[in-house]
């Protein structure tokens, strides 16, 4: 009998966090566990295992990107470090601008984590249909952060 590997179904979480976001933006905050998995497996030692085994969006990202991505090689200076840190930062200030100005209100904190997850969704799509599936996977930062934690044992 085959094992099933966890991204085969694991895109099933992020279709949820979206549904359930939706439905109740207090739902939004389960977004934090998507930030905070793959800095827990790498402060654990495990390096990028989250991004190689239990990712939800590089999951969604293969099983509904496969058929229609274009499946180009992603241009070279977006593969640089450069580029990657400079996405870092951008969005890390966004999110910080974001969560001050949500002060204590739970639903406008919830909306902001699911606002940015919905839009690197959809920068991820748009990627993984003109590049490969997972072009996303390459600048993501919570997968740059992991990869220089890994580098740091």
């Amino acid at each position: 009998m085959r094992v099933k590997s966890h991204l085969e179904w694991s895109w099933i979480f992020m279709v949820s966090f979206f549904v359930l976001s939706i439905v109740d933006i207090r739902f939004g905050l389960l977004g934090f566990i998507c930030m905070g998995a793959p800095i827990y497996h790498a402060v654990k030692g495990r390096g990028k295992i989250h991004c190689a085994k239990y990712c939800p969006r590089g999951s969604f990202f293969q099983k509904f990107l496969s058929q229609i991505s274009l499946k180009n090689n992603l241009p070279a200076r977006i593969k640089t470090d450069t580029f990657r840190y400079a996405l870092i930062v951008l969005m890390l200030a966004l999110m910080i601008v974001s969560l001050y100005h949500a002060g204590m209100d739970i639903k406008k904190i919830s909306f902001t984590i699911f606002r940015f997850m919905l839009a690197s969704s959809i920068v991820g799509i748009f990627m993984g249909i003109i590049y490969k599936p997972r072009s996303w996977c390459t600048v993501c930062p919570m997968g740059t952060i992991t990869g220089k934690i890994k580098k740091k044992e």
